[in-house]
């Protein structure tokens, strides 16, 4: 087949294209490019590189030399307005709401399994193929996704929300290999990328200060910081910059008053701007064994049943029962779970299947409805 290639200068998507090769199949490769540093105002650099634009060249560079390497051509394509409007409008507007999104399951339903689906068909793509640790099934007709082989590296929660036709398009050549066994081929093949570190951060923003990074786009919007108990504690600049859990950004300090535990953040009540801390990793509050998950994207058959689901990357499996209301699913947790928060996906799972999912609105301990 003709297969085009997310090369994006990484280890994983230089060798999936290498892979491709090997099993015989004509391959080009595509870098998209979605955020435009200068236009975006990003001007906070980077913590390894002085200019976030160079890393993005640099990026490219990669990507090309891997290119060269393996004889294929390199196309490149610009998907920032998409990203922009698919995507970071999204993230920007979760924030506003107090929410922590989690922009990366975005970027893959709409930007590298939409947009670049659609590019890669005007250049005669029968299928797209990705350097994510996960593997498609086909199984009476349908398609279902499993987790990749090495499960540190698994990647099935930051593709949840792929439908059927778009993994019916798509190939994962490295999901039946560790990390590894990939970086291991790589330097075989003498590529580049070979011991390029792993990029983290933002989908295609990259490394940043998040607080600072945000702050470009919100105006300080201050607060009172409260503890459980009501004491006023100080003064927050925008709940945006807080999630469920956080210990570290509250610059606050051992007192008499309170002793030396350290806080969290185990509430954002939004109606009055207040970040509400308790003391201690296991604070109360900060646990749940109810959810409610919206904008389901399910792969398999809509049932009540028992599964396990992730509420947030590399967590382990947490045992639930769901049970479908409409366009809302009922999350009932088998022990309490901490730090369950509005936004972020709930992924769930079968086995090694996963059958996707979709994004937490409400969180409760028993009736209990958590201020998140």
């Amino acid at each position: 087949m003709k297969v085009i290639v997310g090369l994006s200068g990484g280890v994983d998507s230089s060798v999936a294209a290498y892979l491709l090769l090997q099993q015989g199949h004509e391959v080009e490769g595509m870098f998209m490019r979605n955020w435009d540093s200068v236009a975006n105002n990003d001007v906070l650099g980077n913590p390894d590189l002085d200019n976030p634009v160079c890393a993005q060249e640099t990026d490219f560079l990669d990507a090309q030399s891997v290119a060269n390497k393996l004889g294929i051509v390199l196309h490149r394509v610009d998907f920032v307005e998409e990203y922009w409007t698919d995507v970071f409008q999204y993230f920007l507007k979760e924030h506003e709401k107090g929410r922590t999104p989690n922009p990366d399951i975005l970027c893959n339903k709409y930007i590298k399994f939409a947009a670049f689906i659609e590019e890669a068909k005007k250049l005669g793509a029968e299928k797209v193929a990705m350097g994510h640790y996960a593997r498609i099934r086909e199984a009476s007709g349908t398609y279902e996704m499993l987790r990749g082989l090495d499960s540190d590296k698994d990647q099935t929660y930051f593709l949840s929300q792929l439908n059927h036709e778009q993994l019916s398009f798509s190939l994962f050549p490295i999901g039946e290999l560790t990390k590894k066994e990939v970086r291991a081929i790589a330097k075989e093949q003498g590529f580049v990328t070979a011991d390029k570190k792993d990029s983290t951060g933002i989908c295609f923003i990259g490394e940043r200060h998040y607080k600072q990074f945000l702050g470009n786009y919100f105006k300080p919007n201050p607060g009172p910081m409260v503890s459980d108990q009501g004491d006023v504690l100080g003064e927050h600049s925008g709940l945006m910059k807080f999630t469920i859990g956080q210990r570290r950004g509250m610059q606050i300090g051992g007192t008499k008053e309170h002793g030396v535990e350290p806080w969290f953040v185990v509430g954002k009540d939004t109606a009055t701007n207040t970040l509400m801390l308790g003391q201690g990793e296991d604070h109360p509050l900060l646990f749940a064994n109810r959810a409610t998950v919206s904008d389901i994207n399910w792969l398999g058959e809509k049932k009540d049943q028992s599964l396990t689901a992730k509420f947030r990357y590399r967590q382990q499996d947490i045992k639930c029962d769901i049970r479908f209301d409409n366009k809302i699913l009922q999350v009932t947790m088998h022990e309490p779970v901490r730090a369950v928060t509005p936004g972020q996906a709930a992924v769930f799972y079968d086995g090694e299947v996963c059958l996707g999912g979709g994004f937490i609105d409400e969180v409760y301990m028993n009736d209990e409805r958590r201020i998140y």
